[in-house]
């Protein structure tokens, strides 16, 4: 099932349950996250954290499948599979130095989610984080770590952040990923990943979500 939410009428998604329609997306978005999630705690080592992650869960899954059904964005959703759908271009996109000191300079504030660049010898992909953190010159971001206000990672030479576009964060939030400038299989996002996009400005992405 595929469901263009970018042509939703906003008056419609006041309320997750105004509609037998509203009300089985969300039913097939929570079951896509138990089967994701289950699937992902089984490898977890540790029992105590396994405990935590297991408690935390309903509360995550219902987040993000609430934020879903009831906000814009200008891709597809596969509710079954819980994932974003979008045309993948052929190539990943190209980092520029100067773009990411013109943006960050300006526009760098916690809560604002990013896209990030990240190469390897395997394949290119694009992910979002959030910036957690504001300094001299860097940013901090949740997950992936500090990056100059150039966008160069401090730590992992193979990370790059990209200034947003629209077409860069939805290569992220449909998990498109490149090998030599071919089109792979897209990723499969991780609950984290589609909470972090259920919560892209998309009319602003200067500015975090209000």
């Amino acid at each position: 099932m595929s469901v263009n939410k970018s042509q939703s009428d906003p008056l419609q998604q006041a309320d997750i349950w105004q509609t037998d329609a509203q009300r089985v997306l969300y039913a097939q978005l929570c079951n896509a996250f138990y089967a994701r999630e289950i699937k992902r705690l089984v490898a977890e080592p540790d029992a105590a954290r396994l405990k935590r992650l297991l408690v935390s869960l309903p509360y995550y899954i219902e987040r993000a499948a609430t934020r879903i059904v009831n906000n814009h964005t200008p891709m597809q959703l596969d509710a079954q599979n819980g994932s974003w759908l979008a045309k993948q271009k052929n190539s990943p996109p190209e980092p520029v130095t100067s773009d990411s000191l013109s943006f960050y300079s300006q526009y760098a504030k916690l809560g604002l989610i990013v896209p990030v660049l990240l190469n390897d010898s395997q394949r290119q992909r694009v992910r979002i984080d959030s910036i957690d953190q504001v300094g001299d010159n860097k940013i901090h971001c949740n997950e992936l770590g500090w990056f100059n206000i150039s966008g160069q990672a401090e730590q992992d030479q193979q990370a790059f952040l990209l200034k947003p576009n629209k077409a860069i964060m939805i290569a992220a939030c449909c998990g498109h990923q490149w090998q030599c400038n071919k089109r792979l299989s897209p990723n499969i996002l991780s609950l984290r990943e589609m909470l972090l996009a259920s919560n892209i400005n998309w009319r602003n992405l200067k500015r975090p979500l209000t």
